[in-house]
């Protein structure tokens, strides 16, 4: 990347951060499930749908930090439009779970802003190891993604049909993102790496459902 195209990537970077944080997120497709009429959930099964979609926002949170990182980081052109482009798809996401945690009268993490940093650092440092790493890093944390998607679709209260819409097109698209990183040469991650990821995010996902 020329030197004098840094100061801009930093600026776009500071303005994604400042836009993901403040809960300014807007969607380029619509929202799935919006035309399904509200459900009838239980003030238990309200808050259970609110604790995993909460885990689900976070989570394009670091989506978001993540992207942000590596496209700063890498010096492929090819691969900085790749990643702009799922970007763009998980800031889908992010709004898609703001919009339905606001109708199930909740709220995002406030740790948020913390697991933007944590995310944005482990992204830098991916992107460190160079291209294929990073890609192997994509593919392995999007595998993770999908897998715990996949759960939260079988744990949704079975009426909350809205969170459902939002959360099988959310997986779709992960497995997309996961499967064009590893077309472009992603390299495997070692297990290692791939349960210190797997800890990590279960620590997110047990802390983001509660606060």
């Amino acid at each position: 990347m020329p030197a004098s195209a840094f100061p801009d990537e930093l600026i776009i970077g500071f303005d994604r951060a400042l836009r993901t944080l403040s809960g300014v997120a807007y969607a380029s497709r619509p929202t799935p499930g919006a035309a399904v009429p509200p459900p009838e959930l239980s003030a238990a099964e309200r808050s259970h749908a609110a604790g995993l979609m909460r885990v689900n926002h976070t989570g394009e949170v670091c989506a978001q930090a993540l992207y942000s990182a590596q496209s700063l980081i890498t010096r492929d052109a090819a691969l900085k439009a790749q990643y702009a482009a799922a970007a763009t798809e998980e800031e889908d996401h992010l709004a898609w779970t703001r919009e339905r945690l606001a109708e199930l009268g909740s709220r995002a993490s406030l740790l948020d802003p913390l697991w933007y940093a944590g995310a944005f650092a482990i992204g830098v440092v991916a992107g460190a190891a160079g291209d294929r790493a990073n890609l192997g890093f994509v593919v392995e944390t999007e595998r993770q993604v999908e897998e715990h998607l996949t759960a939260h679709i079988d744990a949704l209260p079975a009426a909350d049909a809205r969170s459902r819409a939002i959360v099988e097109q959310m997986r779709d698209d992960e497995a997309r993102h996961g499967a064009a990183a590893q077309e472009a040469g992603a390299l495997p991650l070692p297990w290692p790496v791939r349960r210190v990821m797997r800890g990590c995010a279960d620590v997110m996902r047990a802390l983001a459902y509660r606060i």
